[in-house]
């Protein structure tokens, strides 16, 4: 079948590329826990599979399948993002009475003149029916429920399939997901933001403590024109306000991935960007011409791929997201985006123009040159959808809905999505969705899950109640929380991931639809009650008061009286666990709870000795059998309070 919304795979259908499975190995194995693997892949092509049973008095009727485009392996171990629970958690899947499925999509995504839907839901597809053969000759015959769950380009694969495929999969779970415009505006905004507000030191530190907890709130205060103007352009689009905390170390993000797409959709885009009206490069008044730079060099040597470009003399200038422009030889006129520079040695991103970089040879004349990084950096203006339902771009509109900037002739947005998720998302879905949204998260912003819970609504009418269900996770980010600062900051949706995964399986075999998360937005600025009852969805809501109020002002040695209150949603289970970070340095010391509870109030004293802004953090867990000894399904949240000390 073809056309909008056309289910392309069916339980029955036979996809011709991969239709001759194989099984290369079907052995037991005792680590991490007992269960059986069995993995092959199906013949004529690179795609692999990987099964992971568990044991027959273990096992429930169902799988669990993880998903992300940039997979290379089928088996269980990192991926190439830090999601926890995407790593083939075999001890929380047996756990939840489900066998393992992962592929590696073909090892096809991103290959010039693959089919995108390959990768995004085919192999996947071909491998979950396969996996329920192997199934019944293991536990005897039946079909296993099937749950298919990714985050990020996982999320655009997941709805991709739940698009796409009918009565593959029963359920599905997209985490952290993206729009049909998000590539790459998510993240040029925020690139844009990030040069104008780091020309003045202290600006992004002022903005970030305006935010933090005890602050003014008030994170425009200080700030000149240009600088304003930039800050609201992000928070419109959707930025979180809160996320400037990480403003030391924050670069473009996973703009890295896609940044050779633009050049070669839209390559006379930075041209015009520098030369023609109505582009930031053209304007008087913006500083973006003082930080544009240019740096001639003689190629040395050559290695990869991945390639690294020997100069034989460094650079001297910023070359973050610059490109490398090849002046003479082979390959002159290709702009490679450079990941990094160390000394003389410029690595290359992999590029989809991957025959310029390998003709690069030692004596060609090359420039360094972040012209088309810095014309990027707007890129979003001249991307505004057609229809203003993605009103993160509605900022660049007049009173009549019209674009303020000139518009490309490509909307690299829906190419994005279609390559990630095999075609554009309209909502359409076959099976139950309970999708999980991060507050946090700088890289997919929130409001994107609003805006496909409303496409589901007007794609599934009537049935949208019965098909859709969402979950905002607070103080979460796009990843898992890896440095000590992101720690004290944000924690893991990790556990209500997994539960999520329990839900939805309750929700399609026994018709228990989870409580979604009741929320605003304004703007694009997501935000959710303060109180567990009026909030719902699954996350405890916890709150920190020092001496009574968000910030205390204390003399050094004196006392600090910290009063954590924390409750869960009704039916979400109870607090198992509680952990004091009283530095803000993200490590966590246990507290003592008692019995788990619905509702908990913890208090502690503490004295800081050193003067200046502390930070105490409180982090709390709550399980929905209230075991405070299993490490699965623990959803987290935290709250933090500041103490000043004179």
């Amino acid at each position: 079948m073809t056309g909008a919304g056309a289910v392309r795979v069916t339980a029955d259908s036979i996809d011709p590329d991969y239709a001759g499975p194989f099984v290369d190995h079907d052995e037991a194995r005792s680590e991490p826990v007992p269960h059986r693997y069995v993995s092959g892949g199906f013949r004529g092509t690179d795609a692999r599979f990987s099964f992971y049973f568990p044991p027959p008095e273990r096992y429930r009727g169902r799988f669990f399948h993880n998903t992300y485009p940039m997979a290379v392996t089928s088996d269980v171990g990192p991926f190439p993002i830090q999601f926890e629970v995407a790593v083939g958690d075999l001890g929380f899947t047996f756990a939840s009475g489900a066998y393992y499925v992962q592929t590696n999509n073909g090892a096809v995504f991103r290959n010039p003149g693959a089919d995108p839907a390959a990768a995004a839901w085919r192999v996947n597809a071909a491998a979950a029916k396969f996996s329920r053969v192997v199934a019944a000759g293991i536990y005897g015959a039946h079909r296993p429920w099937g749950y298919l769950f990714g985050g990020s380009g996982g999320a655009y694969q997941t709805l991709g399939a739940a698009e796409n495929t009918s009565g593959v999969w029963d359920g599905f779970v997209p985490f952290v997901p993206g729009c049909n415009h998000a590539i790459p505006s998510m993240f040029t905004v925020r690139m844009h933001a990030l040069r104008v507000l780091r020309r003045r030191p202290g600006v992004l530190a002022a903005i970030a403590d305006a935010m933090d907890a005890g602050g003014s709130g008030d994170p425009w205060a200080g700030l000149d024109a240009e600088e304003a103007a930039a800050l609201r352009e992000a928070s419109l689009m959707g930025y979180p306000l809160r996320g400037w905390y990480l403003h030391e170390t924050l670069d473009s993000g996973y703009f890295a991935n896609i940044a050779g797409m633009i050049p070669m959709m839209d390559p006379d885009y930075a041209a015009d960007f520098w030369s023609k009206p109505g582009y930031l490069g053209t304007d008087p008044a913006s500083t973006i011409g003082q930080d544009r730079f240019r740096c001639d060099a003689t190629v040395a040597a050559v290695s990869g791929p991945p390639f690294t470009i020997e100069l034989t003399d460094p650079p001297a200038g910023d070359c973050r997201d610059a490109h490398l422009v090849v002046l003479s030889g082979a390959s002159a006129g290709a702009s490679l985006p450079i990941d990094r520079v160390a000394g003389k040695a410029v690595r290359l991103i992999a590029v989809l123009d991957g025959e310029k970089a390998a003709g690069i040879r030692p004596g060609d004349a090359v420039r360094i040159d972040n012209s088309w990084a810095l014309a990027l950096q707007t890129y979003h203006r001249h991307q505004v959808p057609p229809t203003e339902d993605y009103y993160g771009w509605n900022q660049f509109r007049d009173a009549a809905g019209r674009p303020l900037y000139p518009q490309r002739d490509v909307l690299v947005g829906p190419a994005g999505t279609a390559n990630a998720a095999g075609a554009v998302l309209t909502g359409n879905i076959h099976g139950k969705v309970l999708m999980l949204s991060a507050l946090m998260d700088i890289d997919a912003y929130a409001w994107q899950a609003d805006w496909y819970r409303a496409l589901v609504r007007e794609a599934k009418g009537a049935g949208f109640a019965d098909s859709f269900a969402l979950w905002f996770i607070d103080r979460a980010h796009h990843e898992n929380p890896l440095t000590p600062l992101q720690r004290s900051q944000v924690a893991s949706y990790s556990g209500a991931l997994q539960q999520a995964l329990r839900d939805l399986a309750a929700w399609v075999e026994t018709g228990c639809r989870p409580a979604e998360t009741r929320y605003r937005v304004a703007d694009t600025q997501v935000t959710v009650p303060a109180g567990a009852g009026a909030r719902g969805g699954v996350q405890p809501v916890v709150a920190l008061l020092a001496d009574g109020g968000a910030r205390a002002e204390v003399q050094s040695g004196e006392t600090v009286c910290l009063t954590a209150t924390a409750a869960v949603p009704p039916g979400m289970g109870r607090i198992v666990s509680a952990e004091w970070d009283f530095a803000g340095t993200g490590d966590f010391t246990p507290a003592a709870i008692g019995a788990p509870a619905e509702r908990v109030t913890l208090t502690a004293a503490h004295a800081y000795a050193r003067p200046g802004t502390h930070f105490a953090v409180i982090r709390i867990a709550a399980q929905r059998e209230g075991d405070p000894d299993t490490p699965y399904a623990r959803v987290l949240n935290l709250a933090r309070a500041r103490i000043v000390v004179v």
